[in-house]
């Protein structure tokens, strides 16, 4: 009797349900949850949704960097080549993307004590239309996407713009992204 009472108040009984206790736990939660994701980052519900079309984004800023039309074309246009298996198509899209830069603003931040700007922000900002054929409840006008980037005032704007551009093209194309195919 006092073999058993060791036995089973000791040390091998507890590590036998511990360990038991932990798989049963560890079953229940791959059983009890899902997970959800799409592979490429997108919703887009390919049964009804084939086809694109974007249009190339005009430059109505009052400050103008021609570099910036093109980049940010490009851009956009390979963001949804790459990340949906949707075709590209001239007439008759399921989905149509069109839109303007509207702005191209530099301004002063982070004000030092003697008024002098320490840093200075670039601005861009991007009016689209997106336009589902297939499903119109999902379209809308005119939305405005911004996104901007500092960088020190003691640097001048054509000495970083290159580099700045591509960062808040990218952020841009994003929201874009995001704001219309990502259901965000």
């Amino acid at each position: 009797m006092d073999w058993n009472k060791k036995r089973i108040s000791g040390k091998p009984f507890l590590k036998y349900f511990m360990v038991s206790g932990i798989c049963c736990l560890m079953l229940v939660s791959l059983f009890s949850c899902s997970i959800s994701y799409t592979v490429n980052g997108s919703p887009i519900n390919y049964d009804i949704i084939k086809t694109i079309r974007v249009q190339d984004f005009q430059n109505q800023a009052q400050l103008v960097y021609p570099p910036l039309t093109q980049v940010f074309n490009q851009q956009l246009k390979t963001r949804f080549i790459e990340q949906t298996r949707l075709r590209t198509v001239s007439n008759n899209p399921d989905i149509e993307l069109a839109g303007e830069i509207t702005g191209y603003d530099v301004v002063g931040t982070a004000v030092k004590e003697d008024a002098y700007a320490s840093q200075t922000r670039l601005i861009i900002t991007v009016k689209v239309r997106y336009t589902n054929n297939k499903q119109p409840e999902k379209s809308f006008t005119d939305q405005t996407f911004s996104a901007s980037q500092e960088f020190p005032s003691s640097q001048s704007l054509d000495e970083v713009q290159n580099s700045l551009i591509q960062l808040i093209v990218k952020d841009l194309v994003d929201m874009i992204y995001n704001g219309t195919v990502g259901d965000w």
